[in-house]
């Protein structure tokens, strides 16, 4: 795939991904290391799998796109299909991983609660049962970003975090468009962060 093919697919998704952030999404866990020098606010920049060889796919490059719009914002120059022969000054890595758990798991259709308190603070008294007639509840999407940036010349990293957040499945907000978008925007919100600090964004 030549670089400009390269950026238009890059730049498709993040315009997509735009128009759909009216949609509500569960706050976002985000946790952010750099290095004690100046981080850097400024560099041109490349994107690549995490893993050389790694995931090409629309959902990859849904997220590559988020990342991308979400670095120039801060200050970063996008040098896909504009390096010929000289490389970028950064590149940066990322990786998505999405994980489906079934609340069913770790629930029973029954429950039985017994009111009162127990043990040497009191008796308990009064005995209730629960019977949730609800249906089936629907499945968990745990999607989390991780993304890291890294000088060129000597591979070393100079900022890296993640963002993770969870939504039923099915829903809009677990669709990788806008999960793309929601967890760019709070893993690069007020960067470069505190460093081991770990924040939730709304």
């Amino acid at each position: 795939m030549n670089m400009l093919r390269h950026k238009a697919r890059l730049a498709l998704p993040a315009l997509l991904l735009l128009g759909g952030c009216a949609t509500s999404v569960a706050p976002v866990e985000v946790t952010r290391f750099h290095t004690p020098d100046p981080v850097p606010q400024s560099g041109g920049f490349l994107i690549e799998p995490m893993v050389a060889g790694g995931d090409q796919s629309m959902e990859f490059l849904t997220y590559a796109g988020a990342v991308s719009h979400e670095l120039q914002r801060v200050g970063f120059t996008d040098e896909a299909g504009k390096q010929t022969f000289a490389a970028s000054q950064y590149v940066v890595k990322i990786d998505v991983q999405r994980n489906v758990q079934s609340p069913m798991a770790s629930r029973s259709p029954v429950s039985v609660g017994v009111g009162g308190s127990t043990g040497s603070y009191g008796s308990g008294l009064g005995l209730g049962i629960g019977i949730d007639l609800s249906g089936k509840p629907k499945d968990i999407v745990t999607t989390m970003l991780s993304v890291q940036i890294r000088k060129r010349a000597d591979n070393s990293a100079v900022w890296e975090g993640r963002a993770t957040t969870q939504a039923k499945d099915g829903s809009p907000a677990a669709q990788p468009g806008l999960a793309a978008a929601k967890l760019a925007s709070a893993l690069f919100s007020g960067y470069p962060g505190k460093s081991g600090e770990t924040i939730t964004v709304k």
